[in-house]
């Protein structure tokens, strides 16, 4: 089998909601916001500013006293920008990068450390709702009726139950109030067939219980790509739902009770770019760029979410401490049907993959913490989820004998691969942590301790008719078989790990209107083993190890001239040890197998020899998982500007340097031979192991220095509305990417935005235009020509490179009232 299971038990596209610069400036009167904030009015004819409260320690506080780079956005922001799209949220946060290649699966990039979902590891971005731990991929496919997003840089080890190397994404939903209806209705369309429709009401019953109910119907296009093949297009459509009850039987206790299901459905085919291939086996399409917006997959590529989650919050104020309580409950069924050849590189012929992806998620935790806001406090916490479910894959993993006739002619052995893997991962940490005060320093801290229990299990079944023979073409007759193997090595089912992470932070208030902290941070993600690693292959490239990682930053947080700019400035160096990254497409060689099963590595019938590796020839492609020492090291700057009472804007920048160690020995194709990555000719292993191995730079491919900004500015009137512009930019420029051998473009995405509100707030109209320079620029490639093997050193080439690719310019508006 040439193609790795790809697991999607814990999707990450964390980093759907870096939103706004941190120190947003709130404006206008929308639902109420989840947390609290105090508004501060800095004399006649001034500008009105409201102070953002946060709980990026878990207990709220002002923006500027969180000794940590935090980014923040509220629900009535992404309502005025139009995100409801994740890919375009990276737009807003400079470092942020999103890619979603296809359709199922997000990859996330924060502070130049990547994540690809498939690996079967840990994010290194972790996902919350509601304070418990979600899965991102459900959470980012409906965002809606938000009360804040926060986004939290660096390692996080302490705070809550998960820890993660890169950062977290905490999202809490608009909860209903006691003491009045509020709520909101908006509507948007734009000239590419996208709609979207999106409201909430809370409606208090009585000042001990109310109701909040919510709903989302959005359609859009997803990667606006057409398939020539079939005449289709990509596109997706989402529905949720979702109910809040809130109690207030007292004024030190308060409880919410959330319920939401969600139902999505996209068909996202694969953009192409590239001549095409034309030969005896066939035409994979005509010669396509990435103006084109077009797919070449003659199979399906659909993909269904249905999701059910239940969240719990309870906070219980008993004087000198309080009890928070959360528990959850989530249960998802992923479905995947897609055609493996997604650049057509045999035509006429598909393999379509079948992945089935149930998950059912308990979560629990309890924490205790002292209420008083003196020279001393603390608490101890505890956290305990399980997952399981079991995953199933049906796909074809048919044997060519050779590229030089068309698929029609049959000269290709049929296989038929079943893959079971039962997921049962238990996690459960204790955690403790306090603070002391002395004058204007603070220092808090504290420690958890955390244990993972994963038992891998996987049954891999392989079966086939067989074939007749054709001795014509010198291909012997081949017997039916089925083979089944245990599809993680023996030995290695039980990945039980446990660590130490946490950190220490010391504040120092200079005066009301700066802050200055340094802390330091340790976190750690759990290694695992691959799931159907082709038989024979070393165990590096089977098993990774524990990655851990420290990192220390320093900052600033504070305001000038009135108030009227606000800064926040943070400086940090990370180092990890291990780093675990997935390598794609990598070409490799093992023992080998009879002629009548290729050749290659995989599953082997009883009695039958196997070889010993070191013949160099390709053996197929893998997705292998592997270790890396890196470090990281940059800085992040944001300006919030309010220089009247009628425009105010933001801009945010980081350069962030994230680079493997120099000695950092890792999987590659290197087809001539020279050390250096390339995929490009006849697939070739060099060196003495079962792949190649480079030195490769940089973590990802994303630039070291980004920039997001964006501005309002609104026009006096005499009369009931207000008039405004918006605009928000976002630039990143070119970077080489040595896996893929390929140098991004730089590119620069320009939002605008006009209309006009009610100077109550209470109802506004706003023109867009997204993507207003018409940029079409590449955001992720293949490594090389997408091409399928055949059993004699032939290859169906396609002719294409798969990519993903900037949004083409989009026009829009939107209507939207608040009560």
């Amino acid at each position: 089998m040439k193609k790795q299971l790809k697991r999607s038990l814990m999707l990450c596209c964390a980093a759907s909601a870096v939103m706004m610069p941190a120190l947003a400036y709130a404006q206008g009167q929308g639902a109420a916001p989840t947390t609290p904030s105090q508004t501060r009015t800095e004399g006649e004819g001034a500008v009105t500013t409201t102070e953002i409260v946060v709980t990026a320690t878990r207990d709220a506080r002002s923006l500027v006293d969180v000794p940590m780079s935090v980014n923040v956005a509220t629900g009535e922001q992404l309502e005025k920008l139009q995100l409801f799209d994740t890919k375009d949220v990276q737009q807003l946060a400079p470092g942020l990068e999103l890619t979603n290649t296809s359709g199922r699966n997000n990859t996330t990039t924060l502070r130049g450390i990547s994540f690809d979902p498939d690996s079967g590891v840990g994010p290194t971005v972790q996902t919350y709702v509601n304070e418990v731990p979600a899965d991102a991929q459900t959470v980012f496919t409906a965002l809606y009726d938000i009360g804040q997003i926060e986004i939290l840089r660096g390692p996080q080890g302490l705070e809550r139950g998960l820890p993660s190397p890169a950062g977290a994404i905490t999202i809490t939903t608009r909860r209903p109030v006691f003491d009045e209806i509020t709520g909101y209705a908006q509507a948007s369309a734009t000239d590419d067939k996208g709609y979207n429709f999106q409201g909430g009401v809370s409606l208090p019953f009585s000042e001990k219980f109310a109701i909040r109910v919510a709903g989302l119907v959005d359609h859009n296009q997803i990667n606006q790509v057409k398939n020539i093949s079939n005449g289709d297009r990509s596109r997706s459509t989402t529905m949720s739902g979702r109910v809040t009850l809130g109690f207030k039987p007292s004024e030190a206790f308060t409880a919410y009770l959330t319920y939401q299901y969600l139902e999505s459905d996209a068909r996202q085919y694969a953009q192409v770019v590239g001549a095409g291939s034309t030969g005896a086996a066939g035409t994979s399409g005509p010669a396509l760029g990435v103006d084109d917006y077009a797919s070449v997959m003659e199979g399906p590529a659909r993909f269904k979410n249905r999701s059910h989650q239940i969240t719990f919050n309870g906070h219980w104020d008993m004087g000198p401490v309080s009890l928070d309580a959360l528990a959850a409950y989530q249960y998802s069924k992923l479905d995947q049907q897609r055609d493996q050849d997604v650049a057509n590189a045999i035509p006429g012929y598909t393999a379509v993959q079948h992945v089935e992806t149930p998950f059912k998620v308990p979560t629990f935790e309890l924490r205790l913490s002292t209420n008083d806001d003196g020279s001393l406090g603390g608490g101890v916490g505890a956290f305990y989820q399980k997952q399981t479910g079991t995953t199933r894959v049906a796909q074809r993993a048919d044997n060519f004998f050779t590229a030089f006739a068309p698929a029609s002619f049959g000269l290709f052995l049929p296989i038929g691969v079943d893959v079971i893997v039962p997921t049962d991962v238990e996690t459960w940490s204790v955690n403790a942590f306090g603070h002391a005060r002395v004058g204007s320093l603070k220092i808090e801290g504290g420690l958890r301790y955390t244990k993972i229990n994963n038992t891998l299990v996987s049954d891999v079944i392989i079966n086939s008719p067989g074939y007749p023979g054709l001795p014509l073409f010198g291909i012997p007759a081949i017997d039916p078989f089925t083979v089944t193997q245990n599809g993680i090595p023996a030995g290695l089912s039980n990945r039980n790990t446990d660590a130490f992470t946490g950190g220490v932070n010391l504040t120092y208030e200079v005066n009301d209107d700066l802050n200055i902290y340094a802390a330091y941070n340790r976190s750690f993600r759990a290694g695992t083993a691959g799931v159907s690693v082709p038989v024979g292959v070393s165990n590096d490239l089977i098993v990774t190890d524990d990655e851990k990682t420290d990192a220390f930053e320093i900052g600033a947080k504070g305001s000038v001239f009135d108030r009227k700019l606000n800064f926040a400035f943070a400086a940090f160096y990370q180092k990890i040890d291990g780093f675990i990254s997935r390598f794609a497409g990598i070409t490799y060689d093992c023992p080998n197998l009879p002629a009548e099963f290729g050749g290659g590595c995989g599953p082997v019938p009883p009695a039958s020899p196997v070889g010993t590796p070191g013949d160099r020839v390709n053996d197929g492609g893998f997705d292998f998982n592997y270790n890396g020492d890196a470090t990281i090291k940059g800085v992040e700057l944001t300006l919030d500007a309010h220089p009247t009472t009628y425009w105010d804007f933001s801009v945010s920048t980081a350069y962030v340097k994230a680079r493997y160690a120099n000695d950092a020995r890792l999987p590659c194709n290197d087809y001539n031979g020279d050390g250096t990555p390339d995929a490009e000719g006849t697939p070739a292993i060099t060196g003495p192991g079962n792949v190649s191995f480079c030195n490769i730079d940089r973590l990802s491919d994303t630039p070291n220095f980004s920039l997001s900004a964006n501005t309002e500015l609104r026009l006096p009137m005499d009369g009931s509305f207000t008039p405004f512009v918006r605009g928000l930019i976002n630039y990143r420029p070119g970077v080489y990417s040595q896996l893929k051998n390929y140098r991004y473009q730089s590119r620069t995405i320009l939002n605008v935005y006009a209309g006009v509100r009610s100077d109550d707030g209470k109802w506004e109209l706003t023109g867009f235009v997204k993507n207003l320079l018409n940029q079409k620029r590449i955001t992720d490639i293949s490594a090389g020509i997408a091409q399928t093997a055949a059993a004699d050193d032939t290859a169906f080439v396609s002719g294409y490179r798969t990519i993903s690719a900037t949004a083409p310019r989009e026009f829009g508006a939107s209507l939207a009232f608040r009560w």
